[in-house]
């Protein structure tokens, strides 16, 4: 199953300004921030991820909010597989 999943931007790249590096309980990848120009995230803020792209910012509470819903329906396990299976370059993110 695809999951759209809600992460926090921890990291933007000076030179990719279209990556960021979020996470989702405690799991780290890149996703690509091209859907979001017209309003990139900051460092701090939630964005809601599917497949490895940022769709939408969202707030803090909403955030939290679908991660206990995925917990609830015991889904957090599939949601940290999805993002385990996002592309990452472990040099860039060093």
């Amino acid at each position: 199953m695809c999951l759209a999943i809600p992460a926090k931007v921890v990291q933007l790249f000076a030179i990719e300004e279209s990556r960021a590096l979020v996470e989702v309980a405690g799991v780290r990848r890149q996703v690509d921030l091209g859907l979001l120009t017209d309003d990139l995230p900051s460092v701090g803020e939630w964005v809601l991820v599917h497949v490895g792209f940022a769709m939408s910012k969202m707030s803090e509470e909403q955030a939290l909010d679908q991660l206990r819903l995925l917990r609830s329906l015991g889904e957090e396990e599939a949601a940290v597989a999805e993002v385990e299976g996002y592309a990452v370059d472990e040099a860039a993110t060093g």
